[in-house]
């Protein structure tokens, strides 16, 4: 696990983008696993910019976005098929045929699970799979508890997050109770996952997953058995590494090492 420790939220949201980009300018036709929420917006955002400045290029790419609320057809408001198509897809005019969510108005949500999965395997895998953590240690909507071989599924989403994405819809929506998405051993198929985490309230969840016990309390531990994961933080996430001294001595300002 590579720890990179940015000097504020800035910097390591740059830092993330620069990890996409890099691995698109490699791999123009690389698959891309995607995140929502709110600390991926600016990332997005990036993206936008530096595809609108002609240094990077999305129009190969395929992507597989992590998950999507049960209930919610594509055109609803506060789905991620939305937010994916308003911060990203749209914007640049991607073919949706190369952009693929979780249908979270399917007849048979068990079956569109199913479904997803096999698709995933059948594009290839994911090259990158990009990634937040919830306050409670989740990856994805990998709620405590959940299997670390899990593949994708129908999860229960607990309280906390319900309460933390209530932002996100209006005073008289309810946020709802179940989500598809991608399972931990799908997650951990990727041939590189990036982890973006800030703020200091993800403190305590950082630390858990990059220190503590591999663990389903901490769901997003299980990056700990990933070949290739590369955790992206600012300072105030990073505050509760014990070890932080060591991860700034390998990766001083968040930057790569000459062995020279």
């Amino acid at each position: 696990m590579k720890i990179l420790i940015l000097p504020d939220r800035e910097a390591a949201v740059a830092a993330c983008v620069d990890l996409i980009a890099q691995t698109l300018t490699a791999t123009p036709d690389a698959v891309l696993g995607l995140a929502t929420g709110g600390t991926m917006e600016p990332v997005y955002a990036g993206l936008l910019a530096r595809a609108r400045a002609g240094e990077v290029t999305l129009n190969r790419m395929t992507s597989f976005n992590l998950d999507e609320y049960v209930g919610l057809p594509p055109g609803h408001p506060q789905s991620y098929h939305t937010y994916m198509r308003e911060r990203l897809f749209g914007p640049l005019g991607l073919d949706p045929a190369r952009t693929h969510l979780p249908r979270g108005d399917a007849s048979d949500p068990i079956a569109e699970a199913v479904r997803y999965d096999t698709a995933i395997v059948a594009a290839g895998g994911i090259d990158l799979q990009l990634l937040g953590i919830g306050g409670n240690g989740h990856i994805g909507f990998n709620e405590p508890s959940s299997s670390l071989a899990s593949p994708t599924r129908v999860k229960t989403l607990t309280r906390a997050t319900r309460a933390a994405n209530a932002r996100f819809f209006g005073p008289d929506e309810t946020v709802p109770q179940f989500a598809i998405t991608m399972g931990i051993a799908t997650i951990l198929r990727s041939r590189h996952a990036v982890l973006l985490a800030t703020g200091g309230p993800k403190a305590a969840a950082v630390a858990a997953m990059a220190e503590g016990p591999l663990s389903a309390r901490c769901p997003a531990s299980a990056l700990q058995m990933h070949p290739k994961a590369t955790i992206v933080l600012d300072a105030e996430a990073a505050a509760d590494l014990e070890l932080r001294q060591y991860y700034e001595t390998v990766h001083p300002q968040g930057q790569e090492v000459s062995l020279d």
